[in-house]
């Protein structure tokens, strides 16, 4: 009977292999590089569907909730300091805030949620314009769930998570102020987001830890982004 298991790679293929692949990794860093290097300019803010331009590009959108850093994130991974405004009242933004990257990516800046001072009228009124925008948008190519890595995701999270599910949206969990946490309890804590990211139909299941204030992650989710754009 024929042995079909597979043959072990000799030394030499091995190290060629792993060659290739600093190389796609590093061309793939340069590529998110050279995109986020580019001009990057506000387009519009919405605040009902009807204010929602049309599509031009490829999207990725960012969500989140309060105070978690979409704003800084948006300003630490285009080099822009003040691209996005960022607020220290929870709950202030309450648009979709659009931002064209060189033409070829536009960003979306999603409104807060789970801020418990809120009024009810607008958290109904922030879900229904999130949902307009989800719906039939065939270029969104993913949302981004920004997550605070000192906190484990909240019950609002949960909430997104499942609307994302329904609507068939991709999306990947990111986390943000990931300077905060040792190396180990960040590894924990990534772990811990993997699975959950595999319990949701729609999620995409790779986590990214990022920090605005070190740059940690920065360059890994330029790259990340910039095969979306492609």
């Amino acid at each position: 009977m024929a042995d079909h298991a597979p043959r072990p790679l000799a030394q030499s293929e091995t190290c060629a292999a792993l060659r290739a692949g600093e190389t796609e990794n590093t061309d793939a860093l340069e590529a998110g590089r050279v995109l986020f290097a580019g001009e990057s300019r506000f387009v519009a803010a919405a605040g009902e569907r009807a204010r929602i331009p049309p599509a031009t590009a490829p999207e990725i959108a960012f969500a989140g909730r309060s105070n978690v850093g979409k704003s800084s994130l948006l300003n630490a991974l285009t080099g822009r300091h003040a691209l996005a405004r960022v607020s220290t009242t929870p709950g202030r933004t309450r648009e979709l805030i659009f931002f064209d990257l060189a033409g070829r990516l536009t960003l979306v800046d999603m409104p807060g949620y789970g801020y418990a001072k809120a009024p009810h009228r607008l958290a109904r009124e922030w879900q229904g314009l999130m949902l307009a925008y989800l719906r039939g948008r065939a270029n969104l190519r993913r949302v981004l769930l920004l997550l605070d890595a000192r906190h484990a995701p909240k019950q609002a999270d949960a909430a997104v998570m499942a609307i994302l599910d329904s609507a068939a949206v991709t999306f990947q969990l990111v986390l943000t102020k990931s300077d905060a946490l040792t190396e180990g309890d960040l590894a924990m804590r990534k772990d811990a987001l993997v699975r959950l990211a595999r319990a949701h139909k729609a999620a995409y299941p790779e986590v990214l830890a990022t920090s605005s204030r070190s740059g940690g992650g920065i360059a890994e989710l330029r790259a990340a982004l910039a095969l979306l754009a492609a």
